[in-house]
């Protein structure tokens, strides 16, 4: 008989995209939306109202962008730090780099004999990955990789303000605020759900929390609009 085989799906390697994906989007729709909203609350005419959000919009995804490489960035600096030293330490003191290996599998449940044996198993086709996934944490998957997280969160924030930035075209100016405000919380259920499915969380839940902090920025620039009257 064929034998069959086994694929597991894991999430874990969408971790690194999804985040910045999710964060840019989010952000995209909450940020642009609350700006229209406040500058509209503030009686400005329509004409600066949008204005408002295209250069919102703009901003913020440069800003997303920027932030996200430094922040990645730095964390890639910090592997490629630890690695540059465990490479080191590979070269230099090759056999207390081995004991350190076999105590690491000893600790998590093997045998003295066969951690030793998968320790001089691992350093022979790999030292340095060998130590990097796990005495490091360090794999492929979850590596830090700031032009693929400066790109996505730029890109993925441009599509979230697409849709506040559209209902403010299309919307009549005396229902901007509520038009604004109904179409920003349904998508933040759109896309925390989907967040949630994708990152294997409970949908509803995700969907919540986001509607839910989304509520409060646009209730917060509505008030501060209110409070300063733009002349029409």
């Amino acid at each position: 008989m064929a034998r069959r085989t086994h694929h597991e799906r894991h999430r874990s390697g969408r971790a690194g995209w999804l985040r910045a994906a999710v964060l840019g989007a989010n952000d995209g729709i909450v940020s642009t939306a609350a700006l229209i909203v406040g500058v509209a609350a503030s009686g400005a005419p329509p004409a600066g109202v949008l204005t408002s959000g295209i250069a919102g919009a703009v901003a913020g995804a440069m800003s997303m962008a920027a932030g996200e490489y430094v922040s990645v960035r730095s964390q890639a600096d910090a592997e490629a730090a630890d690695l540059a030293v465990e490479k080191r330490e590979l070269s230099e003191h090759s056999q207390a780099e081995l004991q350190e290996l076999a105590n690491i599998y000893r600790q998590r449940g093997l045998s003295p004999e066969l951690a030793q044996e998968v320790a001089k198993a691992l350093t022979a086709k790999d030292a340095l990955n060998a130590h990097a996934r796990d005495e490091l944490g360090i794999t492929d998957a979850q590596r830090a990789r700031p032009i693929q997280a400066a790109l996505t969160s730029a890109a993925s924030f441009a599509v979230g303000a697409v849709l506040p930035l559209t209902g403010t075209l299309l919307a009549p100016s005396t229902l901007l605020e509520l038009t604004i405000t109904f179409l920003t919380l349904v998508s933040l259920v759109i896309t925390g759900g989907l967040a949630a499915f994708l990152g294997g969380a409970p949908v509803l839940r995700g969907a919540l929390r986001l509607v839910f902090w989304g509520a409060m920025a646009l209730a917060a620039t509505n008030l501060v609009g209110r409070l300063f009257d733009a002349p029409t």
